[in-house]
């Protein structure tokens, strides 16, 4: 049990510590060119502060100009100059595609479709991630997309599908919702009725005389 408590605090402390490290790192040649410690009256935390701020806004503009139309074509230059050094590309275009996908608005992640399973006629909700590898389409002869179709009551737990993109029925639904409709069962497809859905079981358990701590209990001891 102590370690239990202890380790996870000790993790995060180290792994705080090298971020900090690292951070600093990137501020000093900021400070140092800038003069902030003397314009800071020698207070270092304010300079690093200062600093900070100054990235973040140097990141900021290049954002801005990436997404006009002459930084895009100077930034794609600089991508294809950095895609002929040897090992520079292979890093650099791995981190480039990471972050592309974290910050793509249209990401494959967020779509919600229709699959047939577990027969014909029969559809359950799935999740669609991303396309398959290519290995996956050269085998099927066809594109193919990798989906995540969850259980119901618990749409943590599920299986993991690569299916045909003809065999995906994209459906005009949030995440949100078709979580609603798993967690309920289809009880309830709006936040309106999740909340009248929430009081009808209070309600029950009120007349029963049953309260949520009693069915907590019984499902440990099931477990």
């Amino acid at each position: 049990a102590g370690i239990a408590l202890v380790a996870p605090l000790v993790v995060t402390v180290v792994a705080v510590r090298l971020i900090f490290g690292w951070l600093r790192g990137i501020l000093n040649p900021i400070i140092e060119e800038t003069g902030l410690v003397s314009l800071s009256g020698n207070i270092e935390i304010l300079a690093e502060l200062g600093a900070f701020v100054i990235l973040l806004v140097g990141i900021t503009l290049l954002g801005y100009l990436a997404q006009r139309s002459g930084g895009a074509r100077l930034f794609d230059l600089f991508d294809r100059l950095v895609g002929i050094v040897p090992l520079v590309s292979v890093i650099y275009s791995s981190v480039r595609q990471v972050s592309d996908a974290l910050v793509s608005r249209e990401s494959k992640y967020e779509s919600v479709v229709l699959v047939e399973y577990p027969r014909e006629g029969l559809y359950v909700l799935g999740f669609v991630t991303s396309e398959s590898p290519a290995a996956v389409t050269d085998a099927l002869g066809r594109k193919a997309y990798n989906v995540y179709l969850p259980h119901s009551p618990n749409p943590t737990q599920g299986r993991f599908m690569l299916v045909p993109t003809t065999d995906v029925i994209d459906l005009d639904m949030s995440v949100s919702r078709s979580v609603r409709l798993l967690v309920t069962t289809g009880i309830a497809e709006n936040q309106e009725e999740l909340e009248q859905f929430q009081r009808d079981v209070k309600t029950k358990l009120d007349k029963e005389d049953i309260s949520l701590d009693d069915v907590r209990a019984g499902a440990r001891d099931e477990l």
